[in-house]
């Protein structure tokens, strides 16, 4: 039996700067035939090593959709994550996983689809989005909207342009008040403010949100106000996940193991778990 705690080899195939301290790796499989085989569903997550100095939990960045390679973005931040953004394409790091459980994306057909993420929580926003524009049939209207302290914060910034340039898709980004400069011609306010300025209809509609905590209570209020059900928005509780097995208990919320039952919760559930939220 395959040992629980062992990662597979990926090759670094290339790195983009995304923001300060903030890098996204393509990553590809050193074994060919798991290269070809593996599969994964938008919403899940993996663990990163750097190896012999450890590891740490992002989501998978990339969608579903596309096979060959997974992405992988993050932030600067620590032991790990900064022996992760000194490597260079062609270096050798540990995955595990995927891990986790899944945005329900096939129940979504034929819906109206809103996007809302704040900074470094536009990653596993971004997988949903890309697993469902490349399904584009499937869905009505999909609005974006994603906002960030300043401009220079803003992820994926060659994406967000292709997607302002798409006519099939509202793309709206914003920034806090006084992250803005003499170039920006998005909008300036908080992400809570904006959703309730652009005002999506409930109707028919799923609405994702991925962000700081104190952004998406006040954008769960928003959408409230807006009239969506809480059945009718999803999260994704991955800053929650530490092993991604369920054997440390550092993910648990009273009897809830997030990693094994996670990390997508709708809001209905997310409320169930935390009083405050």
């Amino acid at each position: 039996m395959k040992n629980l705690y062992l990662p597979e080899l990926v090759t670094i195939e290339d790195i983009t700067n995304e923001a300060p301290d903030v890098v996204t790796f393509r990553l590809v499989f050193k074994d060919e035939a798991l290269k070809e085989s593996f599969e994964f569903k938008t919403g899940q997550f993996g663990l990163y090593s750097a190896l012999g100095l450890g590891e740490s939990t992002f989501c998978i960045a990339s969608p579903d959709t596309r096979k060959g390679y997974i992405e992988c973005t993050f932030r600067k931040s620590g032991r790990v994550t900064g022996a992760l953004a000194a490597m260079s394409v062609g270096d050798t790091m540990g995955f595990r996983g995927p891990y986790g459980n899944a945005f329900p994306i096939e129940d979504w057909k034929g819906k109206n689809l809103v996007f809302i993420a704040g900074g470094i929580g536009l990653p596993p926003v971004r997988s949903v989005i890309w697993s469902c524009l490349d399904k584009r049939e499937d869905f009505g209207d999909i609005t974006i909207v994603y906002g960030s302290r300043a401009v220079a914060d803003l992820v994926y910034k060659e994406e967000l342009a292709h997607w302002e340039e798409r006519d099939d898709i509202n793309l709206v980004q914003t920034v806090d008040p006084g992250g803005e400069t003499p170039e920006w011609k998005g909008k300036v306010g908080f992400v809570p403010t904006i959703v309730k300025e652009t005002a999506p209809k409930a109707d028919n509609t799923i609405a994702v949100i991925c962000g700081p905590p104190i952004m998406i209570k006040f954008t769960l209020s928003a959408l409230e106000e807006l009239g969506f059900s809480d059945e009718a928005v999803y999260t994704t509780l991955e800053n929650k996940m530490k092993c991604g097995v369920g054997k440390c208990g550092r993910c648990n919320v009273g009897d809830i193991y997030v990693c094994k039952e996670g990390p997508v919760y709708t809001a209905a559930e997310v409320k169930l778990m935390y009083n405050d939220f």
